[in-house]
């Protein structure tokens, strides 16, 4: 395999219900070309590894979800998916990997969105007033 920054190992989290996902989505997702699967029912979760330029979280994220099955979504997870889909996102423009994702980020597209707003980030309270708000 390819560049060491690019092997991801990832760990996929299930809701409680309904229980037994675990081996039913490790099963499918062994079906998928280049992931290594590990089942971690005592977790309720499905280890992950695979190299960025064939697979993202995201991804594997979507493909569990579209066949129905309850990621964990507590605040707690949902934060940390975020913060990895964004890094590898990151990651994959940097690399400069072809577009596998229709959609560019939101945070992208609302960065841009500001830029180009005439007012930026002026503030119109004066200066003395600041601190009391």
């Amino acid at each position: 395999m390819g560049h060491p920054d690019l092997k991801k190992n990832r760990e996929i989290l299930f809701a409680k219900f309904p229980p037994g996902q675990v081996p039913e989505a490790a099963d499918d997702l062994e079906r998928l070309d280049e992931l290594e699967v590990a089942p971690k029912v005592e977790k309720r979760a499905v280890g992950v590894t695979y190299e960025l330029t064939r697979h993202t979280l995201e991804e594997l994220e979507h493909h569990l979800e579209d066949k129905g099955y309850h990621l964990d979504n507590t605040l707690m997870s949902k934060l940390t998916r975020a913060l990895i889909h964004y890094v590898e996102d990151t990651q994959l423009h940097n690399l400069g990997a072809p577009e596998k994702r229709l959609k560019r980020s939101s945070q992208e597209a609302y960065g841009q969105a500001w830029e180009h707003h005439p007012h930026g980030d002026h503030d119109d309270t004066p200066p003395e007033w600041r601190e009391y708000k």
